[in-house]
Formats: C-alpha cells, sequence, structure tokens
C-alpha cells in the first residue's frame, strides 16, 4: 500500500491559518524528535504551541526548552504544572517512567488547555506515552490527534498487536509469551522489553492502555523512513497488524535544522568536534548508551579495558546516572587510575551533552558501539555509520532486529 497522502496545512481548520498543539512527555530520547518536527514547521504559516511540563526531570530537557523558546519567539510556551504524585506507590521505578505516570494522572487538565487556547487549536501532537489520555480529550473536543512515535514501526506494531496477543493469550494461561505480529515478524519474548512479562508492571498497564487507544488516532507520525522498514510500514498501512489502523506517516530521518548551542560551545572550545578534526578519516569508534541508561563501574571499566587494547581511537559519552542532575563522579574515579593518560590522543571521553547527529556526520566517525535506541539507529543510518547494536533494555532490541535484517548494522549476539 502506498504512503498515505497528505492534506495542506489550511486544510486541517477549513483554509485558516492552523493552530498545532505539541503535547511532548519526558526524557530526551521522547522530547528531541519533537523538536526536530517543531524546528521545521515553524517556517511555514501555522501557529504552534508547546506544552511544557514543570519541572523537567533531567537538565537536558530544561536547557533544550530553553533554547528552543529562545531560538523561537514566535512558539508559544504553554506551561503545564503536575498535580502532586506521591512516587512512593513504586518505589525503585525508573524517574521518567514515574514522571510519565505523573502526567498520566495529571492528563484531565491538557483539556481546558485545548480547549482554552487562541487561536483555536487544529490539531494536536502528542507523545504516544500519554495516548490514552490525549486521544479521547481531542475526541470530545473535535480536535484532530496524531501521535509522535519516537521508536520504529515495528515497535507500533507491537504496541497495537499486544493488547490483541494478550486478549488471545489469557485463554491459553498465564504469561505473555511470543508475539507473532501479522505481516511482520515474531518478537521472541526474550526481546521484549522486560517490563512486559510482568502484566502487574506499572510500564505493562501503560502500554496496554496506550495500545488498547492508538486504534482512534488521526494518524502516526513516525521517525523512520520506508527503505528502512518497508515491510513494518506497509503491514500497518495495509491493516494486516490491526484493521482499521490510522495513517502511518514516514517523516524521518528527522533531523536538527541548526546548530544547537551545545554544539556551538564545542567548536569554539575544541571539545569534542575539533578533537574528530584532527583525527583520519573514518578511524574513530563512537561509544555512547542514550540519555536514560547508567552502565555500573565495573562495566564502564571493562568496557574501557577493551577499547584500549582494541588500539582504535576513541569518543566514549560516559553516564554512571539515570538522571544527569545525579552525575557527580569525576572521570578519574570512574574510569580508574592512569586511564586517561594511557589513551591521551587516542581517546577522548566526556559526560556532557553532545549533539549526537553532528558528531556522526563527522568524516573521522567509522564505527558506532551504540545501545541502538531508535534516535541513535536513524541518526547512524542517515550518517551512513555502521551500528554495533548492545541492547540495553526498553525497546532496544525490538530495534536492533531493525538493524540487522535491514542492513544498518549487526547486533553483538548474533
Amino acid at each position: 500500500m502506498a504512503p498515505p497522502t497528505t492534506k495542506r496545512l489550511g486544510e486541517l481548520d477549513g483554509g485558516a491559518r492552523p493552530h498545532v498543539m505539541f503535547i511532548p512527555s519526558a526524557g530526551m530520547v521522547h522530547l528531541l524528535p519533537f523538536f526536530h518536527i517543531i524546528v521545521a514547521l515553524v517556517g511555514h504559516d501555522v501557529d504552534i504551541s508547546v506544552v511544557t511540563v514543570l519541572p523537567t526531570v533531567s537538565a537536558a530537557e530544561a536547557d533544550h526548552f530553553s533554547s528552543l523558546f529562545a531560538a523561537l519567539p514566535r512558539v508559544r510556551r504553554v506551561d503545564f504544572h503536575l498535580l502532586p504524585f506521591d512516587a512512593s506507590e513504586f518505589p525503585g521505578h525508573d524517574p521518567f517512567l514515574l514522571r510519565w505516570e505523573a502526567l498520566r494522572r495529571s492528563a484531565h487538565l491538557f483539556r481546558p488547555l485545548i480547549d482554552g487556547a487562541a487561536p483555536r487549536v487544529s490539531a494536536v501532537v502528542t507523545d504516544v506515552t500519554l495516548t490514552s489520555h490525549v486521544i479521547p480529550i481531542a475526541k470530545e473536543l473535535g480536535v484532530k490527534c496524531h501521535v509522535l512515535f519516537v521508536s520504529c514501526t515495528t515497535m507500533l506494531s507491537l504496541l497495537a498487536y499486544t493488547p490483541v496477543h494478550l486478549d488471545k493469550k489469557a485463554e491459553q494461561g498465564p504469561g505473555v509469551g511470543d508475539i507473532d505480529i501479522p505481516g511482520v515478524r515474531r518478537i521472541p519474548q526474550s526481546y521484549l522489553p522486560q517490563p512486559l512479562l510482568d502484566l502487574n508492571k506499572l510500564f505493562t498497564k501503560q502500554f496496554i492502555d496506550n495500545g488498547r487507544e492508538i486504534i482512534n488516532a488521526d494518524g502516526f507520525l513516525v521517525n523512520t523512513f520506508d527503505a528502512l522498514e518497508p515491510v513494518a510500514l506497509a503491514a500497518l498501512r495495509d491493516g494486516k497488524v490491526v484493521p482499521g489502523f490510522p495513517s502511518v506517516y514516514a517523516i524521518g530521518p528527522l533531523r536538527s535544522q541548526h546548530n544547537s548551542p551545545e554544539v556551538e560551545k564545542e567548536e569554539a572550545t575544541g571539545s569534542p568536534v575539533a578533537w574528530l578534526d584532527g583525527q583520519p578519516a573514518r578511524s574513530v569508534v563512537y561509544v555512547a548508551f542514550g540519555n536514560r541508561n547508567a552502565v555500573s563501574r565495573d562495566q564502564i571499566r571493562e568496557i574501557a579495558t577493551g577499547l584500549e587494547a582494541s588500539g582504535y581511537r576513541f569518543l566514549w559519552v560516559l553516564k554512571t546516572t539515570t538522571v544527569d542532575r545525579d552525575d557527580s563522579a569525576e572521570l578519574t574515579d570512574v574510569l580508574g587510575k592512569g586511564f586517561l593518560e594511557r589513551v591521551q590522543g587516542s581517546g577522548l571521553m566526556t559526560k556532557a551533552w553532545v549533539d549526537q547527529e553532528a558528531l556522526l556526520k563527522h568524516p573521522s566517525m567509522g564505527l558506532f558501539l551504540s545501545h541502538s535506541g531508535w534516535n541513535s539507529v536513524t541518526e547512524a543510518a542517515a550518517s551512513g555509520v555502521p551500528l554495533l547494536a548492545w541492547p540495553r533494555g526498553g525497546d532496544h532490541r525490538v530495534n536492533a532486529t531493525v538493524v540487522v535484517s535491514d542492513g544498518v548494522g549487526v547486533w553483538m549476539e548474533h
């Protein structure tokens, strides 16, 4: 089936200047695709509002929101203050997952924001983590609601089909088991996001609620492209996964429209962009495991040993905590005595935020050792840098199946 047809912006609201309200969620992996679309859209004849949840979980989120509104004064900022939320109900949970739940419990407050906006909101674009609450509100108000899906199309098909699978599986006994997505692929249970294996987990309840509601969206914007995921896109568009599924628009790979303040600062101070300038073409191994994936000290030192022994040049973005505000450890303490001195000149380590897209475009990049988060996969594919997938959790194993099947790179386990 061919990709769905698109409408001109004026057709969203009877020919009048449209007003699109973006309702993102938490975490840089969820925010960056929103920012890319907003920057691309601002040059068109359209009003834009962005719901900004306060306070943000991480410092990187706060910095990027500030940069967005400073650079684009036409974009309206709509502050959204969460209702009190007792996180002690869910001890030990990921702070970003807790933020999603806090957002869901405050989601009824989106109704007056949408209904009372001036000019009238023509369309809402929301994050998939909020769909079970935002879609019904938009429908009640007669506002089009599209979902920006920040993972791969294969993961979207898994989200759409999981409720169907569980309804069938309930008749056969407990457990999730492998999920055979019609027209796409069979996802082994070991590849699923681990919380899905426990139907009582907070993430699982959110996932299933959203999976049941997404059929009522007006369309999906997915950061992918037809050459990367032809099978999954066709299966959703043809109704093989779920009959009557909404239109799916492949809008990737999403790219920055201009340099971020972080990149400009890096270029000015000489790190790490200037360091890359001094390396031979295709010679650097880039190591990064995403913004939410902390690595244990022991594992960090094992990686360090391997990088040093390989003899290859490398750029390594380190994280020791899930939330950047909590990360106060010094590189020397993390990496061990003498490591920084031994790799001086051949290796560069940083704990600072980097513009990964800009780094991957650099001609010295030769390989990307990655957790296979979807933003990383699409950025590597768009930059022509082969990816060595080392999935850490969440949707990473599902993404890694796409990495392998579509020739973007290889999966360490395979």
